[in-house]
């Protein structure tokens, strides 16, 4: 009997209590959740999207300055060994998140200078119609006041981290300064955090990769690309430089993968271990070369109108687009080369040097012409796109 007193017990607890009648249905709260998480991949895409239309950019400013040209040789170069060491095109795409960061800064404080530059627009304009008078001292006193509000928004902005928002929503900054100075160690912590970001961006490793790249790679162009240059003076010399850049261009691009991916200097002048690689795998590297040569050929058609100089990134831009996820394939094909410990069949090998004896000769051709075609001159001829500095006009 007590087990059935025990059966007919309610499977409810009904000391539970019960739900509150204001609460959301179940389905309610699992869609709300689900609309948060779409809100942040949202956000999140749209931020990697500023980040690349920001890197690329900052790329293709870095490429048209003189000595900063370095720091975009070598990130390009960085990038490839990163996929020379993983296999993955995506590994190659470093720092998008920060170039974000610092896009955002450069524009916050483009929207920031917006009230200075009208306040002195106008102060010229009174400067114009009343000269001396009292319109005009007026404007230069406003001036001289947004000039004031507009150096303490942007070190406010800077101190709380320089983000878009710090820039754009002025409001809050007073209260934040007023409130960190009341605790202490403002200064101290800003100037951490500066440098501590300045330290992520990794400007020494780029710049000496960079610059150790150009050098090396300019020692196996100059002889080729001096010979080639001779060809209205001296025929024979201009075959006999069309012949060694059609040796020494195909295997450049490995030998700077290599030498980014080991560190050592010695690696840009190793032909038997590109020639190994090669071996083992012959197709992937005669499509990244192609690629690579093809890629280079649009900035020889923009020289043949001169560029002007303020306008010298513009070419740049070309370069990073076209050349950027080209360096990307050197890279692959390098890691497939290193996946790989026996040379493929002599057949696949034919194939892919008659593939790279194609495109080489083609890149040649381009190189050849361009000395005719561009406002340059013979100094086109030195400027090896594909291998040399991310600038098509070092001569600006």
């Amino acid at each position: 009997m007590h087990d059935a007193l025990l059966l007919e017990e309610p499977l409810v607890d009904v000391d539970a209590a019960p739900p509150p009648a204001d609460a959301p249905p179940r389905r309610f709260r699992r869609a709300r959740a689900l609309l948060w998480r779409f809100a942040r991949g949202l956000g999140s895409a749209i931020g990697w999207i500023f980040g690349m239309v920001s890197l690329i950019l900052g790329l293709s400013i870095l490429a048209a300055l003189p000595i900063l040209q370095f720091l975009s040789m070598g990130y390009l170069l960085e990038s490839s060994a990163r996929v020379a060491r993983s296999g993955r095109l995506r590994d190659g795409v470093i720092g998008v998140r920060l170039a974000g960061r610092v896009g955002g800064t450069a524009v916050g404080v483009v929207a920031s200078l917006i009230p200075l530059w009208l306040a002195g627009l106008y102060a010229g304009s009174a400067a114009i119609i009343d000269p001396g008078g009292s319109i005009e001292r007026t404007w230069r006193i406003i001036r001289a006041v947004v000039w004031a509000l507009t150096c303490l928004h942007l070190l406010a902005a800077f101190a709380r981290g320089g983000r878009i928002r710090h820039f754009l929503w002025p409001f809050g900054n007073p209260l934040w300064v007023y409130r960190r100075l009341r605790e202490g160690g403002l200064y101290a912590a800003s100037r951490d955090g500066f440098w501590s970001f300045v330290g992520r961006l990794r400007l020494p490793h780029y710049f000496r990769l960079g610059l150790i790249g150009f050098l090396g790679t300019l020692a196996w162009l100059v002889l080729p690309s001096a010979l080639l240059a001779s060809t209205s003076r001296f025929p024979l010399l201009g075959i006999a430089g069309a012949i060694s850049l059609a040796f020494v261009a195909p295997r450049l691009p490995f030998l700077q993968v290599r030498y980014a991916v080991e560190g050592r200097t010695s690696a840009l002048f190793s032909f038997r271990a590109v020639r190994q690689g090669f071996g083992r795998a012959p197709w992937a590297f005669a499509f990244a070369l192609a690629v690579l040569l093809l890629a280079s050929v649009p900035l020889y058609l923009l020289k043949i109108e001169m560029i002007p100089r303020e306008a010298a990134w513009l070419p740049s831009l070309v370069f990073v687009i076209f050349l950027g996820p080209a360096h990307l394939l050197v890279g692959w094909a390098y890691a497939r080369s290193r996946r790989r410990e026996q040379p493929r069949h002599w057949f696949f090998r034919i194939l892919g040097r008659l593939a790279i004896v194609v495109v080489a000769l083609f890149y040649v051709l381009v190189v050849f012409i361009s000395q005719y075609t561009s406002w340059g001159g013979l100094w086109s001829v030195y400027e090896q796109h594909a291998f040399l500095l991310p600038v098509p006009f070092l001569n600006m």
